[in-house]
């Protein structure tokens, strides 16, 4: 039985994990359309985060994939950025030459009210692997496009796994709380992959030499990526490997079945000095707040690994 692509849309501050997430999409063409991508602030600055983007298509050979600046701080904080997990530019690890394919004109923001406008209500999905700055800003300036949205996949948050910037909150949302809050209060389907997820996607040294493996530029480049930003997270966690966060939004878009979670109350805290950005996750159902998200809690892992190593093996 065949199935229509998901038309998607890449909410994202490139990152090496977030570069897996990309090459993900984009050699998937038959479960999901990139109708562009949208970068932010977030794990480096914005400069940095759109040519990174442009990189990345360059390196999967599609560089008609159209590439949108947006946000270059958050809502009403000072941006907190994450080079020291990823590296100067974001990209660390391997040699990368600077992209020739254009930056498009238009802002992120104007693309996304524009482009959820254009197309039929319910048909578009928000793949957010980053801060939620850009989301947030077209939700407040073009209201009417919040009800056309279809869903919104995230990586984001925490549970028990609680936080990666701070004791409390993990790093997506402790940049940009008062956007998460207006994403989390806006009534769309939301699909979260948190900490507690994400850190079970773990790279291993069979995993990494089997990108390597493929023999190809995409695999090799993956291959040292996780080479570079794994040792951060080993040395910080005591882990075998490293997680691949973003990669699981497309992951899960592409096949739901590998992930397990709950219908859930998710609450943003954006006032406390101590956890300010956490997530504020009812698991157990202890309150009476209606359900807004699906946290997802497992993963098959080695299928998550084997979907991304023949997907990214066709680039």
């Amino acid at each position: 039985m065949t199935h229509m692509p998901r038309k998607i849309i890449i909410d994202t501050d490139p990152g090496q994990d977030d570069a897996v997430a990309i090459l993900l999409a984009l050699a998937s063409p038959e479960d999901v359309t990139v109708l562009g991508i949208t970068a932010v602030a977030g794990n480096v600055p914005l400069a940095l985060t759109e040519k990174n983007a442009r990189i990345i298509c360059e390196l999967a050979g599609k560089p008609e994939t159209r590439v949108f600046a947006g946000c270059d701080r958050p809502l009403a904080r000072k941006l907190v950025t994450a080079e020291h997990v990823h590296g100067k530019t974001g990209l660390d690890g391997p040699q990368l030459a600077a992209p020739t394919m254009p930056l498009q004109p238009q802002h992120a923001v104007d693309f996304l009210i524009d482009t959820l406008r254009a197309e039929p209500a319910h048909t578009v999905t928000l793949c957010v692997l980053g801060p939620l700055t850009n989301i947030a800003e077209a939700f407040r300036r073009a209201p009417d496009i919040i009800g056309r949205v279809q869903q919104i996949v995230l990586m984001g948050g925490a549970y028990f796994e609680v936080g990666n910037i701070t004791p409390a909150a993990e790093f997506n949302i402790y940049v940009d709380p008062e956007a998460a809050e207006i994403v989390f209060k806006s009534g769309i389907p939301l699909v979260v992959m948190p900490l507690d997820v994400t850190h079970k996607a773990l790279t291993t040294r069979a995993r990494i030499e089997a990108f390597r493996a493929l023999g190809t530029e995409p695999g090799r480049m993956v291959a040292e990526w996780t080479d570079f930003f794994e040792r951060f997270d080993m040395q910080k966690y005591g882990s075998e490997g490293a997680p691949l966060h973003d990669p699981c939004v497309i992951a899960y878009l592409i096949d739901p079945a590998l992930f397990k979670g709950r219908h859930i109350n998710v609450e943003i805290e954006t006032t406390s000095a101590l956890t300010l950005g956490m997530t504020v996750a009812d698991w157990w159902g202890v309150t009476d707040r209606p359900a807004n998200a699906l946290f997802i809690g497992d993963l098959d892992a080695d299928g998550f690994y084997t979907l991304l190593i023949d997907r990214i093996g066709r680039l």
